[in-house]
């Protein structure tokens, strides 16, 4: 039986965040869920921590406070995403910053913060969200496929930056999975996307569940600067 660990889900409040928690919580790991609302796991071993993940301020207080509590970080899932389906003409400023600064500076901040947790056991893991829509070049989606495309980058780069500290970092692209981030995406869009993979069909948990599982693991340490691209995506 192996050790817990203690896993720090950003966005874990749903969609692939909680689906994640749920399956850690079952792994009989620690996880410490962050969303800006409230918490929708409940678990002796789940805390919830309810904070804009892109408020340096605030980010840098959670993680004094686990320092301060000794608490474990073994492992960091930068899941909180959001997404923009608009043609670039149309999209304003403060949305493309809005989408920038959720999906690519606060993966830095988590990143960041995190690593200086785990560099003191010599050992991490940090997974990254990226997307399909970025090798896709995907109309109507420039901000968002740009913002992850920026954590492709920040993945490859980090992970050379903390490999020495037995740190590594990865990332996943997910394909379209049933959740609130597709909810106004047009189903003959969904459907255009879906047949330009090698497996067509919509992604998920357990696709998603599974890769993170296999970055995760001990076995894995010799895998760092990753990605990877869902349901046949090159």
């Amino acid at each position: 039986m192996r050790p817990e660990r203690g896993v720090l889900i950003t966005g874990a409040s749903r969609g692939i965040g909680r689906a994640l928690a749920e399956y850690f919580l079952q792994c009989g790991d620690f996880v410490f869920g962050v969303s800006r609302g409230e918490a929708s796991v409940s678990h002796e071993r789940y805390r919830h921590i309810s904070v804009d993940v892109t408020d340096e301020k605030a980010v840098l207080t959670l993680f004094s406070e686990l320092s301060r509590d000794q608490q474990r970080v073994d492992v960091l899932i930068n899941n909180a995403g959001i997404a923009s389906m608009n043609h670039s003409l149309l999209t304003p400023l403060s949305t493309a910053q809005r989408v920038i600064n959720v999906n690519f500076l606060a993966t830095f901040l988590f990143a960041r913060e995190a690593a200086k947790l785990m560099r003191a056991g010599k050992m991490g893991r940090i997974v990254n969200f990226t997307t399909v829509a970025a090798p896709l070049s995907l109309e109507g989606e420039a901000i968002y496929a740009a913002s992850k495309e920026a954590v492709t980058k920040l993945t490859q780069v980090m992970a050379k930056e903390l490999g020495d500290l037995g740190i590594t970092v990865n990332a996943v692209g997910p394909t379209p999975i049933r959740t609130d981030l597709i909810r106004g995406v047009s189903e003959e869009k969904l459907e255009r996307l879906i047949r330009r993979q090698a497996i067509k069909r919509f992604g998920e948990m357990r696709d998603v569940i599974n890769v993170v599982e296999f970055l995760i693991s001990p076995e894995s340490d010799f895998i760092t600067g990753q990605t990877i691209y869902l349901g046949g995506i090159s």
